[in-house]
């Protein structure tokens, strides 16, 4: 075997292509439910390849991946972008008006806390 490999297993690659800090965390994700090619995945073992799609839940996203190449290790973050093409680009985010501002080590103002009060009264 002296090429590189055509597969490689999925929480393997989703760490090194920089998705998760480990790749136990990988596994989870894997197990909580991910997609390859639109079929559900459960075990972190599933091989994928060049070409695969991705779909899985990061954070308060849902990234939707094409497999590009194999890592062969946990490179540095340009060699794990070169691994992956990203097919649901995160879009700018324009600020909502009504979202109370974030400052950053500084309390919220009255009008900030009126906004989240409200918005707790609708939630409740």
């Amino acid at each position: 075997m002296t090429g590189q490999p055509s597969k490689l297993r999925i929480d393997k690659w989703l760490w090194h292509a920089r998705f998760f800090r480990t790749r136990s965390l990988a596994a989870r994700v894997v197990g909580a439910g991910l997609r390859v090619n639109g079929q559900r995945i459960a075990k972190p073992a599933f091989a994928v390849g060049p070409g695969d799609v991705l779909t899985f839940g990061q954070e308060r996203d849902v990234r939707v991946i094409r497999v590009v190449a194999l890592g062969t290790r946990r490179g540095p973050a340009p060699e794990a972008q070169a691994l992956y093409e990203d097919l649901d680009p995160r879009q700018a985010r324009a600020a909502d008006p009504s979202e109370p501002r974030a400052i950053p080590g500084g309390r919220p103002t009255k009008r900030d806390r009126r906004v989240m009060d409200r918005r707790r009264d609708v939630l409740e």
